[in-house]
This record gives C-alpha cells, structure tokens and sequence, in this order.
C-alpha cells in the first residue's frame, strides 16, 4: 500500500462549466402544484430564481480559488484515494483537530471556520487556542475515492482517519464532526483512544427513542415532542438512501435543476430557524457545496451510509476519551451519559443544523472552549 501524500489542485475544465450552463439553461421546468409556501416541496419561483443565480451570478472560479488557497492533498488509504485539506497554524504548539463534514455537505462546510481555528490571533482570539487543521473528504463525498462494495460504515472512515493522523504525524489531536461527522467522529476515538484526546460534535447525541419514554420524566417527555416535531417532517432521506439510492442518482447526477431542488429541500429542513435556506448559510456557500456535487458526480455515492441500515438510528457516541457537545437541548443528558464521558454540554448556542456554515465564529469559540478542558 502507498503512503505517498500527494499534493493536489482543484482546476475544474471550463468545458465542465459551460455544460453546467447549458444544463441549467435549457431547463424544463414543472408547473406548480397547489398548495402554500413548502407545502409541497421546493416552490417553483424559488427554485427558478436561484437556478437563474446560480448560472448568472455564482461565480465558482471564485469558490474555487477559495478552496485552493487552503493547502491540498490526497492520499491512499484502505485502498481509496482519500481527499483532504491540511491548514498548519503559524502558533507552534497547537493543537491538530480532524474536522469531518456531514451529508449532503462536503468540506465547503468549512470554508468560514479554518481561519478562526488556525489562527486565533487574526481573528482577535487567543493564540494558545490554535489549531493544526486537517478536513478530509469523506469517501464517495467530493474528491475522495467511493467504496467499492456494500458493507463500509462508520467505523472504517473512523480507522482511516486514525491512520491519516498517524501518516501526518500527529500523534495527539482531537476530532470534531457533525450531521454524519457526528457518526464517524466517534469512531476516531473507538479506533484510536490512545492519541485522541477529545471528541467534540455539534449534536444528536441524547435523542430519545421509542424505547426510552416508559422511563421520562415530563420534562424529558417535553423535549421528546419537540424533537419528533423537528424530525418528523419533510422528506425522509434515511429511507430513500437506503432503499433505492441509484434510482434518485439518475436525475441527480444528469439534471443540475434536480439537484439543486433536492438539496435545497434538504437544507430547508435542516434550517429550523428560518423561513428559506439562503437565509440561515450565504447563498454563494450553499452553491458552492451543490456545485461541487454536481462537478464530481457525487449525489449517488454520498449515499454509502444507508446501504446497509434497515432503520434510523441517531448516534451513540464513545466513552473512550471525553466528549463536548456545540447544543445539548433538546437532546436528554441522561441518555447522552449512558455512552460518554461528557465534560462539555452548553444549555444554548446559536445557528442551525450546519453550524459551521452559518456561525462558525461561534463554533470556534466553542470548539476552543472544549478543547481547553482536554489539551
């Protein structure tokens, strides 16, 4: 097996881009079905006017050279070429920090957060609370290699990253994640305990199941509705994921009008505190993330951690090494506690779903409080 770390360059074809155009120009558009708002999914006005933004006044040589200006690589791991941005701090000591993105997002999740995170100092923080920076793409996400058979999960990203540490010579760091981060996270820690010295995810820990209401109390019991009001409506992804993924691919992958109507469907549902999902995450960010979907063909293989499921499951954690969580409410601490050594579990922090993308000063703020506990 390589361990070569090669460098790497994002420089899409022009070609690429002008079928993108194209694609989008030529568009056919269904007519709009009754119904208020959302009600029936993605309105057309909605949609027409951000596809019309995207292909007139997005600007993805833009993203990409903010992409490229944080330092690339790829590497071979477990046989898959692995994708994956290393931002060293300029402070010495700091502190090297995994960050692993969630679905349907890529490391454009990051965009806003390295700068704080790396150089404390510029952003009118503490340089003792820097961190070393390094933001894989999750396999079958971006520009890493998808699985090639059925049966990979979680706790194979978990020893691949593990291994990707080791290969930069850290031999201590944290690790940080949400959405599906908050799944593979964990598993850094469960494949690695000895060198990792914290786990931070934004949330999902503590979520009730069916099983566990015999024994709420009633305020549990309050926090138990409030989170299936939040999960329970909308489109169930987890189910469509795992039951006919390459059926969806189809449109995703050939229609970029249907791929931005499913993940603005999708980013909709994960914006909870706002009406349209541009106005939680800047609209250039959220396109910037479907844009790289749609250059890599991604929208299918994203979908390899349902394969295998037959039923949601939120994630459980680890109890290797402590755990700091961004929004503990209306997750239960006493279920979170069942798993993991939680040293870190605010009442309240701002933003939505995608944290990173829409307060990543705050997420910085936070990451840098856990991480000062365990350091």
């Amino acid at each position: 097996m390589s361990t070569e770390i090669r460098p790497f360059r994002i420089d899409v074809p022009q070609r690429d881009l002008d079928d993108l155009i194209d694609r989008l120009t030529r568009t056919r558009w269904p007519e709009q079905l009754p119904g208020e708002g959302w009600s029936r999914g993605v309105p057309v006005a909605y949609l027409k006017e951000m596809a019309g933004y995207w292909r007139d006044g997005f600007d993805w040589r833009e993203q990409e050279a903010r992409l490229n200006a944080f330092p690339q690589f790829v590497t071979e791991i477990d046989g898959l070429d692995v994708h994956f941005l290393h931002v060293r701090s300029p402070e010495p000591d700091a502190l090297p920090l995994i960050l692993t993105h969630g679905w349907p997002n890529s490391v454009v999740e990051f965009t806003d957060l390295i700068g704080p995170l790396t150089d404390p100092r510029a952003h009118g923080g503490d340089p003792s609370q820097a961190f070393h920076v390094v933001a894989p793409s999750v396999p079958g996400f971006g520009f890493s290699a998808a699985p090639r058979t059925t049966g990979f999960g979680a706790a194979d990203v978990g020893r691949m990253w593990a291994e990707l540490m080791s290969r930069l010579g850290y031999e201590r760091y944290g690790a940080h994640g949400g959405d599906l981060g908050a799944y593979i996270t964990p598993a850094v820690a469960q494949a690695d305990p000895e060198h990792v010295v914290g786990v931070h995810i934004t949330g999902g820990i503590g979520f009730p199941t069916d099983e566990d209401v015999p024994d709420m109390n009633a305020e549990e019991r309050a926090q138990y509705e409030e989170m299936r009001r939040w999960v329970g409506g909308g489109v169930d992804h987890h189910r469509l994921l795992r039951a006919a993924p390459q059926t969806f691919a189809f449109a995703w992958h050939d229609s970029p009008a249907g791929l931005l109507a499913w993940m603005m469907q999708k980013n909709k549902e994960f914006a909870i505190n706002v009406d349209e999902p541009d106005q939680a995450i800047d609209r250039d960010l959220l396109l910037a993330n479907v844009t790289l979907y749609w250059l890599t063909g991604t929208s299918g293989s994203s979908s390899w951690f349902m394969y295998e499921s037959t039923e949601f499951r939120w994630p459980v954690g680890q109890d290797r090494v402590p755990t700091g969580v961004y929004c503990g409410p209306p997750a239960i601490r006493r279920l979170a506690d069942r798993n993991n050594t939680i040293i870190h579990w605010p009442d309240s922090n701002p933003g939505g779903h995608f944290v990173a993308m829409d307060e990543p000063e705050a997420l910085a703020r936070d990451l840098r409080a856990f991480f000062d506990k365990v350091r």
